[in-house]
């Protein structure tokens, strides 16, 4: 069996067989790229532009509009050439890179919504302590720390992974490269460092999320509290968009990584990989802009000054 030095490249699943399969996975990879292209970068250029939305909601968006951006071009591009192309490769070097620019920005977006959860916790529970806690310089020390820890978690699983010996062939079961199908290829069973990472990573993940849960819990009990229905109405509108991404982030993720081995297959897998890989870095433009009236009339300024320049 060959080992890791002799291997000069990886196969990845094909998203079809037929030709005419194919190229249709290719129109729709194309479709859902352009659009999380087009949505993220207008979200992108309307808070960079629009002075009025330097507040620390927007800024934390801005950032998460950066994930998605580099999410949807670290796997897409790679699963578009291969339908078009009919092939299957990736270089090991190539392989190893999209690993680690999917591991940071997937980690990256967990990160920053939580912090956007503590953002939204301060803005409705500590109305009075909102400048204080979440002045410039705290915002960009969170998102930094954000970064920072993303890029950290990235370096090492990647690190790990790629010095494992491999010697069950070169072929993934899935489109893109991603540690639980690398593993597979692994000599060793059972890695002591990998699954030292991988818990740190879990505690990292369930902190998160138990903050996240708590935070909700918190907020609901402020808003309920609030007197009149339009300042209800108001908060939640406020609070639903990033509710919702981290509703639809999470629940496949966990569903992803965390189901029993008896219910794995290469549809399902490829199902999920899709969902929590592809779908959310287009959905989450159109899922913040649809209940957020500022950010919906700054990126219809920013289009009507674009036309009106052309």
């Amino acid at each position: 069996m060959p080992n890791s030095s002799s291997i000069r490249h990886f196969l990845l699943l094909a998203l079809a067989d037929t030709r005419q399969l194919q190229l249709l996975h290719f129109c729709l990879l194309l479709g859902i790229s352009l659009a999380a292209l087009l949505g993220n970068g207008l979200i992108i250029s309307a808070v960079a532009c629009g002075h009025h939305l330097h507040t620390p909601m927007f800024f934390f968006l801005l950032n998460l509009a950066l994930t998605d951006l580099g999410s949807i071009c670290t796997t897409i591009p790679k699963a578009m050439h291969n339908s078009l192309w009919d092939t299957r490769t990736i270089s090991y070097t190539g392989c190893a890179a999209q690993l680690f620019f999917f591991l940071f920005f997937i980690s990256a977006e967990l990160y920053l919504l939580t912090v956007m959860c503590y953002d939204r916790y301060v803005s409705i529970c500590k109305p009075l302590h909102y400048g204080t806690l979440l002045g410039s310089r705290a915002c960009a020390h969170m998102a930094a720390a954000a970064w920072a820890s993303a890029f950290l978690n990235a370096l090492m699983h990647t690190g790990n992974t790629f010095s494992l010996p491999l010697c069950h062939g070169n072929a993934l079961s899935q489109f893109f490269c991603e540690i639980p199908q690398i593993l597979k290829l692994s000599c060793s069973h059972s890695n002591v460092r990998e699954l030292g990472l991988m818990s740190v990573s879990a505690c990292l993940g369930f902190g998160c999320f138990v903050f996240i849960v708590f935070s909700y819990v918190q907020i609901f009990r402020a808003v309920l509290r609030i007197p009149s229905e339009q300042g209800r109405h108001k908060a939640f509108s406020t609070c639903l968009p990033h509710l919702v991404v981290v509703t639809v982030f999470l629940s496949t993720v966990m569903f992803a990584y965390l189901k029993p081995p008896s219910m794995s297959s290469p549809s399902l897998d490829l199902v999920l990989s899709v969902l929590y890989s592809v779908v959310p870095p287009a959905l989450n433009p159109l899922i913040y802009s649809l209940r957020n009236q500022e950010l919906k009339a700054a990126l219809w300024r920013l289009v009507i000054g674009w036309l009106q320049k052309r």
